[in-house]
């Protein structure tokens, strides 16, 4: 019985089985738009179509003036959800990047930026934080970098009634920075007991291809975060992103006895 699936999507998967047997190795050229009409007696707007399906499923991605090449898919690492992870300004501590350099050459340098505003709370944040919508708040939008090449990305979000005027308002800066939402607020006296954390997945928006280095559309992970204090009052909560087909989550669940 023949195949009904449209041309664009048989062709999508033929090359995806190319690339998982190993017939196509990363760094090797896709074949051109001329050779996958050829193949396939496709019009250019199908195999056009077909080459979007793979850059979207981050199986190729495209270089200007040279065309298109197999992606590197390898899973870059793990990110570690354990109880002191959570507590950073990412989504967790990052483990097995890539790996071991040869000798000689210099180990993998895990760095981070940030830049944070005052803002009003969207609707959505609001009701994560249990304030009304368009109370103020602060947003830290952040990067977190591996040789300077973003690989994950954070937004968080702190009502302004809690810091404002204290020396943890900014989270990147001041006598408390970059101690993480419990010891930041500790500071102040506020005791963060819990973290409750969503996790789901999602199309990446522009910028965010473009920071990650995907296609626009392909699926990114999201982890929604929220810290709360002793009197379960939401204290924090932030939005992390990173690219699914390259990352894994790690979770560490505790027993008791």
């Amino acid at each position: 019985m023949g195949d009904s699936r449209p041309v664009y999507l048989r062709i999508a998967d033929d090359l995806r089985r190319r690339i998982d047997e190993g017939g196509l190795a990363v760094g090797d050229r896709i074949p051109s738009r001329s050779e996958l009409k050829r193949a396939y007696a496709a019009s250019d707007q199908t195999v056009d179509r077909a080459v979007r399906v793979l850059k979207a499923a981050g199986y190729a991605e495209g270089q200007f003036g040279r065309g298109v090449f197999v992606a590197d898919r390898a899973p870059l690492g793990t990110l570690l959800r354990s109880t002191g992870a959570v507590d950073t300004p990412f989504a967790a501590q990052i483990r097995d990047y890539g790996t071991a350099p040869p000798t000689g050459r210099p180990a993998t340098v895990l760095t981070w930026e940030a830049s944070s505003a005052e803002t009003s709370a969207p609707g959505p944040i609001a009701e994560r934080l249990g304030i009304g919508p368009g109370e103020p708040v602060l947003c830290t939008q952040y990067e977190y970098l591996a040789n300077r090449h973003p690989v994950q990305l954070a937004t968080s979000w702190e009502p302004l009634t809690i810091t404002a005027g204290t020396d943890v308002a900014l989270p990147e800066r001041g006598p408390y920075a970059r101690r993480g939402v419990r010891g930041r607020l500790a500071a102040i006296g506020i005791r963060v007991v819990r973290a409750r954390e969503l996790v789901g997945s999602r199309p990446a928006t522009t910028p965010e291809a473009e920071a990650l280095g995907c296609a626009a559309g392909q699926c990114v992970t999201v982890v929604e975060r929220t810290h709360f204090d002793g009197e379960d009052r939401a204290v924090e909560t932030s939005d992390i992103v990173v690219r699914a087909d390259r990352w894994r989550l790690e979770y560490t669940i505790p027993f008791t006895s």
